[in-house]
């Protein structure tokens, strides 16, 4: 019941008719993804600062060769390819070059006057530092003299700490550059839903699956993510509007702001030297998520169409190639216009065409499943579904303009899944009886249904052996059938959570380098995320944070609810900490104790010492591995 499975012959006829449907002769993407290329890493793996495992290794990738297995989508099969066997140090054009396939995201290098500028440092800081060493290797030494950090992802500035130092940046010796909202909208989406979205992210990237035809095979927006060390600084230059430039060591930059698209704080560039056009994550290709299955917020099809529709008119007539924060560049005036124009309108389609058709009544779901591409953008590969997908995509649409309430007021308020599930199946004859229809099912290939099904009976009882192992097999299926690389690895781990039970896992908690970084206002909205409403019930408590570098701050606790009041003082706070921002912000991360800091110096309690101590039995410690196929325990 656990084994891996082979293809079904329904999943086998579905494979077909992506061979049939679309052309695999067409080559430009292989012969645009090896152009420019000079030197890797061999072996491509990369060893993590502390030693005993690898953050990033492409050796496991060594399978993709020749066609598509039953096992895996065609179409994803060949993404898989061209994400995986195309890593290293490229030219884009002469003074432009790409790290690609070193994490999940290109980090770029800019040749100035006399250093780096560097674009997107990755995720982790082995994964940029391995890139920035191969560039001086082959290109010469020089030291980097700027960053610029596109948009608000971890893929695209974790990893900064890998070729600069904080202090660098701290002192002003290297800009760092990003759009504003940057710092806000990074730790809103990293920290404050930060665990959360760990562990959907474990599966949209397939950390947990083994690289495999069966398994893992691709992130569909780059060959893999690096699981390394992560660090955030602050920058220290901000874009606030369209038409901004830089001239950096002798590199002048056009920006164009694009808020509010792939990333709620993001930016494009133009470099008039080069004729180069830098799409951030705008453009990629592939379709992107308009809702990320990670979780996130809802993104502006609408708004995304149309950046890309202005990027088009200020740079489209004076451009010669485009280049972006994944994938492959694009060679050629026509071929670039060509392609943004089409991207362009696969967002401006699935906004119009899903508010059309909610207009006329029908529900996300039912909009999902009949909206179809016209051939001229579906058939495109650079439009097809290998990170985000257009069911998914429609139905954020409709929860953009509508919410997630249909409107049929049999949904307003149902049931949660678990309570739901023993409704169902007491309805349906019990678990045995919905195991032999499903059996059924399964056989004719209606795997979703069976999915739906199933899902009731594990979540009612985890225990049912037969209902487990069909669900398992059922998702399995739905995951060998995905053109999408997310959806593929959400389908695939939750076979592995139901063959395998969960992973052990410690309690999430920010890195230090992410931790020393964070602003102490991003700090305290952190911290009021994981306060224990019912275990601070009734009470009332207020502490002095008498910062030796900062401004003094009271924070109170009452109504079960923290707040904080940045220049004030109470003369009837229970204590009052004497501490500096960093040793407080690395106190509240779990990266030092109190005792400790103590010993040291570094802290001293005036009042109440026991108030810390109450302070801090007050917060959740978030579990990264919670399940997500089987039930959740009660919260209370």
């Amino acid at each position: 019941m656990r084994s891996p499975k082979a293809a079904t012959e329904s999943t086998k006829a579905l494979q077909q008719s992506f061979k049939e449907k679309l052309n695999f002769d067409d080559t430009q993407s292989f012969e645009d993804a090896r152009r420019g290329f000079i030197a890797t890493l061999s072996p491509m793996s990369i060893e993590h600062d502390k030693g005993g495992r690898l953050v990033y290794d492409l050796e496991a990738l060594s399978f993709l060769e020749g066609d598509a297995p039953d096992t895996v989508n065609p179409s994803l099969w060949r993404m898989s390819q061209l994400n995986a066997q195309h890593h290293g140090l490229y030219e884009v054009v002469d003074g432009i070059y790409q790290i690609r396939s070193f994490d999940i995201a290109n980090m770029t290098l800019i040749r100035g006057n006399t250093g780096w500028i560097i674009v997107d440092p990755l995720t982790s800081s082995e994964t940029s530092r391995a890139g920035l060493e191969l560039a001086n290797r082959e290109l010469g030494e020089r030291p980097v003299i700027a960053v610029i950090h596109t948009h608000s992802h971890a893929d695209h500035f974790a990893g900064v700490l890998g070729v600069i130092t904080a202090e660098q940046a701290a002192s002003g010796e290297v800009p760092v550059i990003a759009p504003r909202d940057f710092v806000d909208e990074s730790l809103a989406e990293n920290i404050l839903a930060g665990n959360v979205m760990g562990r959907r992210a474990t599966y949209m990237y397939g950390n947990l699956l083994k690289p495999s035809p069966t398994g893992f095979v691709s992130t569909g927006l780059g060959a893999a993510l690096s699981m390394g060390t992560t660090g955030f600084i602050v920058p220290n230059d901000t874009i606030k509007e369209t038409g901004e430039t830089r001239t950096i060591d002798g590199i002048q930059i056009e920006f164009q702001m694009t808020m509010g698209t792939e990333a709620p704080a993001e930016m494009v560039f133009y470099f008039p030297q080069f004729k180069a056009l830098c799409m951030s994550e705008i453009t990629s290709h592939h379709l992107h998520n308009v809702y990320t299955p990670r979780g996130a917020q809802v993104r502006d099809a609408l708004a995304w169409a149309d950046q890309i529709n202005e990027s088009i008119d200020l740079f489209g007539s004076k451009l010669e190639v485009q280049f972006a924060s994944h994938h492959w560049p694009i060679w050629g005036q026509q071929s670039v216009t060509d392609y943004m124009a089409k991207q362009r309108d696969l967002y401006k389609f699935i906004h119009d065409q899903t508010l059309r058709l909610a207009n006329m009544g029908y529900n996300k779901e039912e909009i999902a499943e009949q909206l179809e591409l016209p051939d001229s953008l579906g058939l495109e590969f650079y439009n097809r579904d290998y990170y985000g997908t257009l069911y998914a995509n429609a139905r954020a649409v409709y929860v953009k303009y509508l919410g997630f309430f249909d409107g049929n007021p049999s949904t307003l308020h149902p049931l949660p899944p678990v309570e739901a599930a023993g409704n169902y199946l007491r309805y349906m004859g019990g678990a045995d009886a919905i195991v032999l229809k499903a059996q059924e099912d399964f056989d004719a290939g209606n795997y979703r249904w069976v999915a739906e099904v199933l899902n009731h009976v594990v979540m009612d009882n985890p225990d049912q052996v037969e209902a487990r192992a069909l669900l398992a097999d059922t998702l399995e299926q739905l995951g060998y059938q995905s053109e999408s690389g997310p959806w593929r690895n959400f389908y695939l781990c939750g076979v592995l959570e139901l063959r395998e039970g969960l992973p052990t896992g410690a309690n999430y908690a920010a890195s230090a380098g992410m931790a020393g970084s964070i602003p102490l206002d991003n700090l305290y909205q952190i911290m009021a995320v994981r306060l224990n409403a019912d275990r601070a019930d009734g009470i009332a408590l207020q502490i002095n944070l008498a910062f030796s570098d900062s401004e003094h701050t009271l924070l109170s606790i009452k109504n079960s609810v923290l707040n904080t009041f940045c220049g004030r003082q109470s003369g009837d706070a229970a204590a009052t900490l004497k501490i500096s921002q960093l040793n407080f912000k690395l106190l509240m991360a779990g990266q030092k104790d109190a005792a400790t800091l103590m010993t040291e110096g570094e802290l001293e309690i005036e009042g109440d010492a026991g108030a810390l101590l109450q302070l801090s039995g007050l917060f959740d410690q978030f579990e990264r591995r919670f399940p997500i196929v089987t039930p959740r325990k009660p919260w209370h």
